[in-house]
C-alpha cells in the first residue's frame, strides 16, 4: 500500500499521498506548512478558471503563486471551452510546474452552470474531446479530479474515466460522493472501487473523508486505488501525511503532536501567509485558518472569539497569550487537558466505516469563497 515510488505518466513521486485542492485554502503558505511537515507526494493549487489565467487576471495568478520549495506542483484547471483549456494548459506547462489537473468533480452552481466542474460529467463526448486537446498540447501528465456522478441515476465515473484513459489521460482522482450529494453522507468506496476496475493502466487516486491513517489504509484496502487524495483532512490536521506514511510503512501510528508543536506549526503558517500576501491581508486570511487549529487544542472559544480581529502579526501573540491562560481552567495537575475537554479523534474504526455523523464532526466544510464545497 506504501509505494516508495508512484508514477503518474512521467512524473516519478516518492510518495502516494496528495493534497487535494481545496478552494481559499490550498494556497502557496499552506502547502509549504504541508511539505515541510512530510509525507506528501503531491500538491495542487486551487482550482483556476483557465479563461482568467489566459487573460492575466491578478487573482488567478496568485492561485498558481509558487516557489522552488513548492515541487512537485500541479495547477487545477476548471472550465467548459476546449480552446481556452488548452491554451491555459500550454501556459501553466511553460511555468515548470509537474502535471495539469482538469476540474471534473467542484459542484458549485456557478461553476456547473458554465459547463465546467460536475457538469463535465454529464456529456462524455464533449469532456473527452476537450481532454484530448489539452494531452495532445503539453508534455506533462494531464490528469483529472471527478465524483461518481451528478446524483445516483447518473454515476458516470466508471465509463468517463475508462474513456479519458483513452485519450491519454494520466491519472484519476475520485471524490466518492456524487454531484447532488455535495459533501453530505458518507463516502463510497465502492463508487470508488468501480473506477479503478474500469481503467486499464493508469492510476487512481481515492479521496474523500479520510481523516486518519486507518482511513487512509482502509480507502486503499477497499478501493484498490493507488493513492489518496487528502483535502479537508488535511486542513484540519497537517500532520496527516506524515502519519500516514509512516503507518502503512511500519503499521503502528505515530504520537499525536502536543501542544508545543501546534502552536509552532500554526505560527509558521501565520507568518508564511503574511510574508506572501502581506501583514494586514495575511493576517485578515488567517482569521479562517486560525481556528482549525485551536479545533484540536480544547475549549477554544476563547480563541476564536478574538482571533476574528486579527490585523496584526504582533495581535496574534496576545491573543495566543490569553487563550493559553483562560485554557489552564481545563487542565489537571499534570498540564494535561481534562478527559471531558480532549478532543475527539479525527479517526474511527480502520474495520467499518466512517458513518456520516462522525465524518462531518470531524471535519466540517470550512467556510470558503464559494456557496457550496
Amino acid at each position: 500500500m506504501l509505494r516508495s515510488v508512484m508514477r503518474i505518466g512521467n512524473l516519478e513521486l516518492d510518495s502516494n499521498l496528495m493534497l487535494a485542492p481545496l478552494a481559499g485554502y490550498t494556497n502557496l503558505p499552506f502547502r509549504l506548512v504541508i511539505r515541510r511537515l512530510g509525507g506528501l507526494g503531491l500538491a495542487t493549487t486551487d482550482l483556476v478558471n483557465a479563461r482568467s489565467l489566459l487573460e492575466q487576471k491578478t487573482k488567478a495568478f496568485k492561485l498558481i503563486e509558487t516557489c522552488p520549495e513548492d515541487r512537485p506542483l500541479c495547477i487545477q484547471l476548471f472550465g467548459s471551452v476546449p480552446e481556452e483549456m488548452r491554451d491555459a494548459a500550454v501556459y501553466a506547462a511553460s511555468l515548470g510546474v509537474s502535471a495539469i489537473d482538469v476540474n471534473m468533480g467542484c459542484p458549485v452552481p456557478k461553476v456547473c452552470k458554465t459547463g465546467g466542474g460536475s457538469a463535465m460529467m454529464t456529456d462524455l463526448t464533449k469532456t473527452t474531446a476537450l481532454a484530448r486537446s489539452m494531452v495532445n498540447a503539453v508534455t506533462i501528465p494531464v490528469t483529472a479530479k471527478m465524483r461518481l456522478g451528478w446524483d445516483d441515476q447518473n454515476i458516470t465515473a466508471p465509463d468517463l474515466a475508462r474513456a479519458l484513459e483513452d485519450v491519454g489521460i494520466a491519472a484519476i482522482t475520485v471524490h466518492g460522493r456524487t454531484r447532488n450529494q455535495g459533501f453530505s453522507g458518507s463516502v463510497n468506496l465502492a463508487g470508488i472501487r468501480e473506477v479503478v476496475q474500469a481503467v486499464r493502466h493508469i492510476p487512481v487516486i481515492g479521496n474523500g473523508d479520510v481523516t486518519s491513517p486507518e482511513l487512509a489504509k482502509r480507502m486503499l484496502e477497499v478501493t484498490g486505488c493507488q493513492g489518496v487524495s487528502i483535502g479537508r483532512g488535511a486542513f484540519y490536521h497537517p500532520w496527516i501525511f506524515q502519519q500516514i506514511r509512516h503507518y502503512l510503512a511500519t503499521g503502528h501510528l505515530m504520537p499525536e503532536p502536543g501542544l508545543e508543536q501546534r502552536l509552532k506549526v500554526m505560527r509558521q503558517h501565520l507568518d508564511l501567509m503574511i510574508e506572501v500576501f502581506g501583514e494586514k491581508r495575511g493576517c485578515q486570511m488567517f482569521r479562517k485558518i486560525a481556528p482549525m487549529y485551536a479545533h484540536r487544542l480544547g475549549p477554544a472559544r476563547e480563541f476564536n472569539r478574538r482571533i476574528v480581529q486579527l490585523n496584526h502579526r504582533a495581535e496574534f501573540e496576545e491573543i495566543l497569550s490569553g487563550f493559553l491562560a483562560w485554557r489552564r481552567q481545563f487542565l489537571d495537575e499534570h498540564g494535561e487537558l481534562k478527559p471531558p475537554y480532549r478532543p475527539a479523534p479525527l479517526a474511527c474504526d480502520s474495520k467499518s466505516a466512517p458513518s456520516q455523523s462522525s465524518a462531518e464532526l470531524a471535519v466540517r466544510v470550512p467556510r470558503g469563497p464559494t456557496e457550496y464545497w
